[in-house]
């Protein structure tokens, strides 16, 4: 199964079902399941202005259905997500996430883009 790594509080975000739009530069013609891996990498800063502590790195933590990508034209187009997103810089490129899960923690070392995860 592919996983995709993303720095906390993102991860968690989506885990909890609040981000149920994943923010990239890049778009991707993979759809279906794969892994959320929490990478070892964090923004404390947004952390804490969104008061989430003790957070789980290096750790595979959750599942989710890559179901489209939508794409961005314009800043306000990307704005009008934030509630879906949370991200506050502009990029072009939104994958649309249904059936997220929870899973116990699973250490795994994160790499770029999707990757193959054997478990």
């Amino acid at each position: 199964m592919k996983a995709l790594s993303l720095k906390q509080p993102w991860a968690e975000l989506i885990v909890q079902g609040k981000k149920i739009i994943e923010t990239r530069k890049w778009k991707t013609n993979f759809r279906g399941g794969f892994y959320i891996h929490s990478s070892k990498s964090y923004d404390k800063d947004y952390c804490e202005e969104l008061g989430i502590k003790n957070l789980n790195t290096g750790v595979i933590i959750g599942k989710a259905e890559l179901i489209d990508v939508k794409e961005y034209k314009n800043e306000d187009e990307f704005k009008k997500d934030f509630d879906k997103h949370f991200a506050k810089k502009f990029v072009k490129y939104g994958f649309l996430l249904k059936n997220i899960k929870r899973i116990k923690p699973i250490p795994y070392k994160g790499q770029l883009n999707f990757f193959e995860v054997k478990l």
